[in-house]
């Protein structure tokens, strides 16, 4: 009789005893008598040893050890295939750490599974949606060192001139909240580096590390914008980059806005309405305020930007089905204007998730304080109390 262990977490059962005449043993397998040939003795049952199968590859389990889920026995391979979890960026199973228990780590929204050491591999991350690149895809590398992945570049934006069209439908939002930005501001799209040096010359302001990717200036600079989108090369790399110099002239409190060039048109789009609250604050006379009151109103109204994409876009799609059928290739599709993808919808989560769970204390603690005080008090009210005492109303 062979009567193979079974193999569960370290537990070994013993074979069931053999007390039937032979006459008697029915495989628990097919329901037919054994009869005098060879038969397995487990799991409180006996089997032919061809009945005794694999609850996920159903071939017969002829190895000393199995692996049992519920009541279904399991190669031990075909267990691990189906309950040990892979890396979602090197396909592999994820090792054991020294306790013999299986350590990962797992992005908090995404949910991207992924082995520890890809942390300080150089596995490099969407700059966008800090996914990390699976080895089996290809991000876009942008002549600063950022990484971009593919879905993140479906809706991203790479030149000045594109940026026009979301920069005058945040004006709209602006103005729908009865906070009109009276002076018209210019808007730049940059490279980091001109980012970066356009951060040194301002004598004042706040800036959010260790990646400032929107600036409101004040200062007369001259900086650098990109005036044409450049080109995807050999290698999956950005080529053909033309920028020219701006000079920035004081006609009012504010000089520019800058924001860096390569992200999506959400994350775009939110940095802009950030940065114009910021400008809308100085334009105003508002006094000199704390970090945290003015990155955390500043932060409320990008966020409340995005809310508002997110509805709107939710409303369009209820709208179209309503109204007419539409290709089944059109949910799927993505415009930096029209209908968006469930990706660029998910994107949008994203970043409403990041501003929520900020942990600095301008952009996370200021974003919760001045939401609050907005949906206790209304937005007009919060802003005139800023105005009057420096702090948010409680």
């Amino acid at each position: 009789m062979d009567s193979p262990p079974r193999h569960d977490a370290g537990n070994i059962f013993q074979p069931f005893p053999s007390f039937f005449s032979p006459g008697y043993r029915i495989c628990a397998g097919c329901n037919r008598e054994i009869g005098h040939g060879r038969y397995l003795s487990c799991m409180g049952a006996v089997w032919h040893p061809e009945c005794f199968r694999c609850h996920a590859c159903g071939l017969p389990i002829f190895e000393h050890e199995f692996s049992m889920s519920g009541s279904h026995p399991y190669h031990k391979s075909c267990y691990k295939e189906q309950n040990h979890p892979r890396c979602d960026v090197c396909r592999n199973f994820i090792p054991t750490n020294a306790a013999g228990l299986i350590e990962y780590r797992a992005h908090p929204f995404w949910m991207q599974k992924y082995c520890p050491s890809h942390e300080h591999d150089g596995t490099p991350r969407c700059c966008s949606c800090e996914r990390m690149e699976a080895r089996d895809t290809r991000y876009l590398s942008l002549d600063d060192g950022r990484k971009l992945c593919l879905e993140c570049l479906d809706s991203a934006i790479m030149e000045t001139l594109e940026c026009q069209p979301l920069y005058l439908e945040i004006q709209e939002f602006y103005e729908g909240l009865n906070m009109k930005v009276e002076q018209q501001v210019p808007l730049l799209l940059v490279e980091r580096q001109a980012l970066n040096e356009a951060m040194e010359g301002e004598k004042n302001g706040h800036h959010h590390l260790p990646e400032t990717r929107g600036l409101c200036l004040s200062e007369e600079q001259t900086v650098s914008t990109i005036l044409r989108r450049p080109t995807i090369g050999t290698g999956y790399r950005i080529i053909d980059m033309m920028t020219e110099p701006y000079r920035l002239v004081r006609r009012c409190e504010v000089t520019a806005i800058l924001i860096l060039y390569g992200l999506p048109r959400l994350l775009t789009g939110s940095i802009l309405a950030h940065e114009m609250m910021h400008a809308w604050l100085r334009l105003k006379g508002y006094p000199n305020l704390s970090q945290d009151v003015e990155e955390g109103i500043c932060q409320v109204l990008a966020y409340m930007w995005l809310d508002s994409e997110i509805y709107s876009s939710a409303g369009t799609d209820v709208a179209s089905a309503s109204s007419s059928s539409s290709s089944p290739s059109s949910s799927s599709t993505t415009s930096k204007k029209g209908a968006r993808s469930q990706f660029e919808k998910k994107l949008g989560e994203f970043f409403k998730h990041q501003i929520e769970t900020d942990t600095s204390p301008a952009y996370g603690d200021g974003f919760r304080a001045g939401n609050q005080a907005v949906q206790k008090y209304g937005l007009k009210s919060t802003l005139d109390h800023i105005r009057l005492t420096g702090s948010f109303p409680y």
